[in-house]
């Protein structure tokens, strides 16, 4: 699910395209691996450039096949759980309560490879930075999947309140970034992972040997310029306007309920017969994410993505329009 609807910037267009000269060459990770380390404040060999977030997963599920206990901690994007099922894994399951927030106390102590969303997909909530820490401990692989961070404002304004991309004291801790949603590059398959050395060093043991290709390194290297990071502080505060801007239309039709406080680029409803409604609005041009394929929801639940105003101004009028059974537009 992409956040960014604009065409690329410049400054991010211009060497993916210009990279398109060196392909007879092999790939090198090592400029765009020192540009993310630097945009985190972390030794190159901190970082492990995969093709995209979900490569990721795959690789801790390979590498710590060891793992005798791993928890994923849902609601949450469900390709973790996928991935240590195909690995082999016997997964447990940690189901938080609405709101969804995070409370540590619920992944048990014996749990020694948890994966935990920050901000969640689908439930759009940000846990807070220190309920995330407080699971974090020696002879455990705590994953935190980052891949919407950069949509998060804290009260003050300020960029991803609750990102631990720049924590290395937390032992086994591997922070996991995507490039694809704020910069739309889906099918450029760019992210990175954020550990410890010897983490890394066993991430990239699996590792298919050049896994990134020369123009996804060339946007990973641009998107961890100071002009990118930047650019996604303006488009978390445009963001969060667009999403307080939706939220208010939703709020307002009877019958349709926030699920959670959302903190990124879409937000949870519950209503009665989602599963019906989401059919009638793909009959009207919308289509919007189911939630019973995510455990801990059910059928009640649909994700909406943030949009333009008029977009999303159209879509309530529509979502009312078929809860109140009156005719399409």
């Amino acid at each position: 699910m992409n956040v960014r609807q604009a065409p690329l910037p410049p400054w991010l267009l211009a060497p993916v395209a210009s990279s398109l000269g060196a392909l007879a060459a092999y790939p090198s990770p090592s400029p765009a691996r020192a540009a993310v380390a630097a945009r985190h404040g972390r030794s190159p060999s901190s970082v492990l450039l995969t093709a995209g977030a979900a490569q990721a997963f795959v690789l801790i599920a390979q590498a710590f096949r060891s793992a005798v206990s791993p928890v994923v901690v849902h609601p949450q994007f469900t390709e973790p759980e996928a991935a240590l099922l195909a690995a082999g894994h016997q997964v447990g399951r940690v189901v938080l309560p609405p709101p969804y927030t995070l409370d540590p106390a619920l992944v048990p102590d014996s749990a020694d490879l948890v994966f935990v969303g920050n901000p969640t997909n689908p439930t759009s909530v940000l846990h807070p930075a220190s309920s995330l820490a407080a699971l974090a401990r020696p002879g455990r692989i705590l994953v935190v999947d980052e891949a919407f961070a950069d949509t998060t404002l804290g009260p003050s304004g300020a960029p991803e309140p609750s990102s631990l991309s720049g924590r290395s004291d937390l032992p086994g801790l591997i922070v996991l970034r995507s490039l694809t949603k704020t910069w739309a590059l889906a099918g450029l398959r760019i992210g990175y992972a954020l550990a410890a050395p010897d983490v890394i060093a066993r991430l990239a043991a699996v590792q298919p040997l050049w896994p990134v290709s020369t123009p996804a390194l060339a946007a990973a290297e641009a998107c961890a310029s100071p002009v990118a990071v930047a650019a996604e502080h303006a488009i978390a505060q445009s963001l969060a306007a667009d999403r307080d801007h939706l939220v208010g239309l939703l709020s307002q039709i009877p019958g349709v309920s926030i699920a959670a406080p959302p903190s990124s680029s879409f937000v949870l409803l519950r209503l009665a017969n989602a599963d019906k409604v989401r059919l009638a609005l793909r009959e009207r041009g919308y289509a919007v994410r189911r939630g019973d394929t995510f455990p801990g929801l059910g059928t009640d639940f649909l994700r909406v993505a943030i949009r333009d105003r008029p977009t999303m101004d159209a879509f309530a009028r529509e979502l009312s329009a078929v809860l109140h059974g009156r005719e399409p537009r």
